[in-house]
């Protein structure tokens, strides 16, 4: 009785070899450098297509010009590449050395904001530059926070199993900034300054019971929130009320965003074929910006969305994974944490499993500042995968090639722990 092992399909060996080749990529010293700038490449390409297409109607409304809200959005991409490439020029030790003024600055900015503001929509959260242009302080707040937070953090962790020095100085501060970002009111940028401090004290080591205690804590003061102002108590109400009745008062963007995601259907209508942007769905090119992708590009659009945010996270968490530098970890983990957590909690709201909160889809929905600023974290999230210890060695035994040179990046050094002399000084 002759015995055979049988042979893989031809289907099955293609799947093994793809998979080879992939673990293998995946195990080269520059594949999450390589990762971070394909995301960052892709979203900001799809975020400028996406921009232009969702608010052309309006553009064309009230300017007359089908291109004015994408110019915008073009024309901040100048800084925004300038503080990519700062993020990924500036040594870990600058960045860290430089987060005490940042948070110093973040709110000075704040309280500014309160006395000199420009409103919109009710909320006071922008400073007029020219006439022409705001800018939004609290977008980099969240940069600033985590900064300094994992500054003041990383240095006790030997201690961060006792609340005292776990919860001092940094929750006393977020309590402090979202105080001023309630007052501005914006409940949307307080719930993500929210994110940032849960994951700030969750990667540096704050003892469950304590993360659980904030944790409800946080979710007590949102409700609380939630339910002081008229129209935010409308929102939850129509977000709870499953039998439509609201639809035409505070429930109507909700229920338009999933008219429009229903008619994309698989392969959507055709970019720049959509109709809800023809004013019946407010803040298309913003808020509501998933609502336009689903729509115009079906849910194989939606779903290359999800992908990319689900390659950040895992090139993110990777990257802190990766580092020696206990600081560099919590920075890019906190960082990560947050910028997938906004998008996250935009897909939900746009597709009806959270109530709307105005929070903005990162790279893609329009707004300068949240562009400008989130660019800078890609930087510095590029800047960690160069220091890796393996990617630090390849790029100092072999050169950083042209386009390093071009950008004056420095080479990466090797991360040192303090000394006991130097352990209470910025490393």
């Amino acid at each position: 009785m002759s015995t055979r092992t049988a042979r893989p399909g031809p289907v099955r060996q293609a799947v093994g070899r793809a998979g080879t080749a992939l673990a293998q990529w995946l195990a080269r010293p520059l594949t999450s450098l390589h990762l971070v700038l394909g995301v960052f490449g892709l979203l900001t390409l799809f975020g400028l297509v996406m921009v232009l297409s969702a608010s052309s109607v309006e553009s064309f409304v009230s300017d007359g010009s089908s291109y004015d809200v994408f110019y915008r959005q073009l024309l901040f991409c100048v800084p925004g590449a300038f503080m990519f490439w700062l993020g990924l020029r500036l040594t870990p030790r600058r960045l860290r050395a430089l987060a005490p003024a940042a948070l110093v600055v973040g709110i000075a900015s704040l309280v500014a904001v309160l006395l000199v503001g420009t409103e919109r929509s009710g909320s006071k959260a922008w400073i007029a530059i020219g006439g022409s242009f705001t800018i939004q302080p609290s977008e980099a707040v969240k940069v600033a926070l985590t900064l300094w937070g994992a500054h003041v953090l990383v240095a006790r962790r030997a201690v961060m199993h006792r609340w005292k020095y776990a919860l001092s100085p940094v929750v006393p501060v977020a309590v402090l900034l979202c105080v001023l970002l309630v007052l501005q009111p914006d409940l949307g940028m307080t719930i993500t300054l929210g994110v940032v401090l849960l994951a700030l004290l969750f990667f540096a080591g704050a003892p469950m019971r304590l993360m659980v205690a904030l944790l409800g804590g946080a979710a007590l003061g949102a409700l609380v929130l939630g339910l002081a102002e008229p129209y935010r108590l409308a929102r939850i109400t129509s977000f709870l009320d499953s039998s439509g009745a609201d639809a035409q008062r505070a429930g109507f963007q909700a229920r338009q965003a999933l008219y429009s995601l229903a008619d994309g259907g698989l392969f959507g209508v055709g970019l720049g074929q959509g109709r809800a942007k023809w004013n019946y769905l407010p803040n298309a090119h913003n808020d509501f910006i998933f609502a336009i992708i689903g729509e115009e590009l079906g849910f194989v659009g939606a779903f290359a969305v999800l992908a990319l945010f689900a390659t950040l996270a895992y090139t993110g968490f990777r990257i802190a994974a990766r580092n020696n530098d206990p600081w560099l970890r919590i920075v890019v983990a906190t960082s990560t944490t947050w910028l997938v957590g906004q998008a996250a909690i935009n897909i939900s709201y746009v597709v009806g499993l959270l109530p709307v909160t105005g929070l903005q889809l990162p790279l893609i929905s329009s707004g300068g500042t949240s562009l400008v600023v989130t660019m800078f974290v890609f930087g510095v999230l590029a800047n960690a995968a160069r220091h890796e210890p393996e990617a630090v060695a390849v790029l100092r035994r072999h050169g950083q090639g042209r386009v390093a040179r071009m950008l004056l990046l420095p080479a990466p050094e090797p991360y040192r722990a303090p000394t006991a002399r130097t352990a209470g000084k910025v490393r």
